[in-house]
């Protein structure tokens, strides 16, 4: 396959461009910081965010993953750039393949399951409707933006990513307190962590990228949410320290601004689809996923 990725200097993004060319792929990426990429992955292809229609003609596939990050105080301005690179980014990104002269089978676009809203008693599944906070008007447009691909007969897979732990990520921004013994359940600890490992989340889009029965919404999810306070517990038991100091939640919003609330809120989302797509997860339970990134440091 011939595979253009946005966003692939990200934490997703690297480990897929990665796992591509363990299969022996060719991988095109689109970037505002070309030289950066061209370092990072000499073997690809790299084109500046300018030369988006000469990236995705002729490719077999395009992974969209490019967003500003979330990290950080929302401010107005910070907001505009959060859509603008979500929503707007897809929109240009659909125009540029409704201009190939030979056009991409599949696109692959990121959402996030802040698309649901949050709450600490409801069940989320793909059908469920979306809420009505920045993050889930955000995932909407998002969503929304990618639609009209479909109409130029390409196959399209939407993934609402959960929060993806591997080394670095969000994960890397809890461990402090726990290193140093004073680790607990963090906010509440009665709000739902939907999680998934990051080699889950690269297979995943691997599996949708040359598996043409996959089409429409998946929650990109592992089978089984905890709350916080297991999250915390089965985090302190890995790393062989207590969890027994609550964090407060304004600790949480001094290491993540506003996107604290991702964590300090949460939803329990299932992936309904995933699972009755046949997919095998490799890390479906919290332990052995935390075990595996921690002691791979």
């Amino acid at each position: 396959m011939e595979v253009l990725v946005t966003g692939a200097t990200g934490f997703i993004g690297s480990r897929l461009v990665a796992g591509l060319q363990e299969r022996g792929e060719r991988v095109r990426i689109v970037t505002r910081n070309p030289q950066r990429a061209r370092q990072r992955f000499p073997q690809a292809q790299v084109f500046p965010v300018v030369a988006l229609a000469e990236a995705v003609e002729g490719c077999t596939g395009v992974v969209n993953l490019a967003g500003e990050p979330i990290i950080g105080r929302w401010t107005a301005q910070r907001k505009q750039m959060i859509q603008a690179s979500r929503a707007g980014g897809t929109e240009r990104l659909v125009q540029a393949i409704a201009q190939a002269q030979v056009r991409p089978q599949v696109l692959v676009n990121a959402s996030a399951i802040g698309y649901y809203g949050a709450s600490e008693t409801a069940v989320f599944t793909e059908e469920s409707p979306p809420g009505t906070d920045f993050l889930a008007q955000v995932c909407r447009d998002w969503e929304q933006a990618a639609q009209p691909v479909q109409d130029l007969g390409v196959r399209l897979v939407i993934f609402r990513i959960g929060i993806v732990l591997g080394r670095g990520g969000a994960l890397e921004r809890i461990l402090p307190p726990f290193r140093v013994f004073l680790g607990g359940p963090i906010g509440s600890g009665r709000q739902w962590f939907a999680w998934i490992h990051q080699e889950d989340m690269v297979h995943l889009i691997l599996t949708a990228l040359t598996d043409p029965a996959w089409v429409g919404v998946y929650n990109a999810t592992a089978p089984q949410p905890v709350r916080m306070a297991e999250l915390c517990s089965t985090l302190g038991q890995v790393l062989d320290r207590p969890s027994w100091l609550p964090v407060p939640g304004m600790v949480l919003e001094l290491l993540l601004g506003d996107a604290a609330q991702v964590i300090l809120t949460g939803q329990q989302v299932l992936p309904r689809r995933v699972e009755a797509m046949g997919f095998s997860y490799q890390y479906p339970t919290l332990a052995p996923a935390l075990r595996n990134i921690l002691n791979a440091n």
